[in-house]
């Protein structure tokens, strides 16, 4: 394959049917998006779209029916230590403490380092997710969910994948325990530049992670529609970001799609693909829009330029040539 632009991840195409006893069942069609080394891209969309079948593509979990994806100009065809998944149930070996789940996938990783630097580097993450003093040294068992989840998080970043794929990470936990591991997830993306992409149903939530989020319309045959880029500088601090002059543009943005425009879409798009267009103009039609509602709002709200001085008696020509 041979792109003229060059992404870290690039998706084209995408597709994934299933068999049933009334015939195929399309989930998604035409799915295409790109990532940037180091972006952090979430992707939102009612259930039943195909979020998490997109995200176990691109982990090489399963296999899609249709398209592409290339990772770094490769293909990628089954799954691999350079892409990181964390999902919603922690995923953690009962048996293992914390500290030996994370040295595990860490020794996988890096099977030529010693065991000493493979405790220190896994420390140093367990750390990094506030997991210390003796938390560490606990089985999964012995943890609470927040915990739980802060372990798979430490082990995924710990193997320094080159992709981070995280599959509603903290769906199941408490409105506190959650923020408090956002603010966690935000401070060592920022120091490892690590490229995330990350399935949520929370709008406010994707608005604190996110660079873009992509919104996908309503299945069968469900799409990416929209990139939405999340213009608000960071760092982001989650109790002074609904202050920012492009939060509620976004967030309403995000919701008006939730509400009605994924739907209207949906219907929209089977249009098109019933018009008999051909495969590139088709292809066209049902490529994602790349919108940005922050900067839309900024410059909607910004003073009009002042007119133009006139020059000495200016005015007076016009008053003129107006009667003439």
């Amino acid at each position: 394959m041979t792109t003229a632009e060059h992404h870290f991840l690039e998706v084209r195409r995408l597709a994934k049917r299933f068999p049933t006893k009334d015939g195929e069942l399309t989930v998604f069609d035409d799915v295409g998006f790109d990532l940037d080394k180091g972006e952090f891209v979430c992707i939102i969309g009612h259930s039943g779209c195909g979020k998490s079948t997109i995200l176990n593509v691109l982990a090489g979990l399963d296999s899609p029916s249709g398209g592409e994806v290339y990772m770094g100009g490769r293909e990628v065809r089954g799954p691999s230590l350079e892409r990181g998944v964390v999902f919603q149930n922690y995923s953690l070996l009962p048996w293992r403490s914390a500290l030996s789940n994370v040295e595990f996938g860490v020794h996988a990783r890096f099977p030529g380092w010693s065991r000493a630097k493979v405790r220190e580097h896994s420390l140093e993450y367990l750390h990094m997710v506030g997991l210390k003093d003796g938390a560490e040294h606990r089985k999964p068992a012995q943890l609470s969910g927040g915990m739980r989840q802060r372990v798979s998080i430490a082990r995924a970043f710990a193997t320094r994948p080159q992709l981070l794929l995280l599959d509603e990470p903290f769906g199941a936990l408490d409105a506190l325990t959650r923020g408090t591991i956002q603010d966690e997830l935000l401070k060592i993306c920022a120091e490892t530049r690590q490229t995330v992409f990350m399935i949520t149903h929370d709008v406010d939530e994707a608005i604190l992670l996110a660079d873009r989020i992509l919104l996908m319309t309503n299945g069968p045959h469900a799409r990416v529609a929209e990139s939405v880029r999340v213009s608000i500088e960071r760092p982001r601090d989650r109790s002074t970001i609904v202050h920012d002059p492009g939060y509620y543009p976004i967030r309403t943005h995000l919701v008006d799609f939730l509400v009605s425009r994924s739907r209207e879409l949906s219907a929209r798009d089977d249009e098109v693909r019933g018009a008999g267009r051909s495969q590139e103009a088709r292809a066209e039609a049902l490529a994602a829009v790349e919108v940005d509602p922050a900067a839309d709002a900024r410059r909607e709200a910004a003073p009009a330029a002042p007119a133009a001085p006139q020059r000495p008696g200016q005015a007076a020509l016009k008053a003129v040539n107006a009667i003439k």
